[in-house]
């Protein structure tokens, strides 16, 4: 109940911080993944266009992409892949099978020219740890292919 009390007003002072601030609403991690912030229906075409985004991961839930961001139907017609792994802000982390769908979900993307775009509310809690978990795998990889 808290979380969707908060949510707007939090929404809000994350706009305002991004004004005020340095910080940025998104930013590129590597070649395929971007972390940020909820992507609003008005960022769509820039996303596509200026970043190549391919795919979208949402750790939001229903209510939080309701008004402003793009359903995976809107997604859809945009022709960006769309990953929706609901997770309840402030008091719950994403649990390991969220964790998994969705580093192979990004996975899909590397060689491929294309990003994904990671989010959540904020791009710091939910989202950031689906991203830290992508980066730990791909460089587990590299670290497997250099001592092979």
């Amino acid at each position: 109940m808290f979380a969707r009390i908060s949510f707007y007003p939090t929404l809000l002072y994350n706009v305002v911080m991004e004004k005020i601030s340095s910080r940025n609403w998104y930013d590129r991690i590597d070649e395929t993944v971007i972390l940020g912030a909820l992507p609003f229906r008005s960022m769509t075409e820039q996303l596509i266009n200026e970043e190549n985004v391919g795919g979208v991961v949402s750790m939001n839930e229903d209510y939080e992409l309701y008004m402003f961001s793009n359903s995976g139907e809107e997604w859809k017609d945009h022709n960006v892949e769309f990953l929706q792994l609901s997770t309840r802000d402030i008091f719950e982390a994403p649990c390991q099978n969220k964790l998994i769908q969705g580093v192979h979900f990004i996975k899909k993307f590397q060689n491929s020219n294309s990003s994904v775009y990671v989010h959540c509310k904020a791009g710091r809690t939910r989202s950031a740890t689906l991203v830290g978990c992508y980066l730990m795998c791909v460089s587990c990889y590299k670290l497997y292919i250099l001592f092979k």
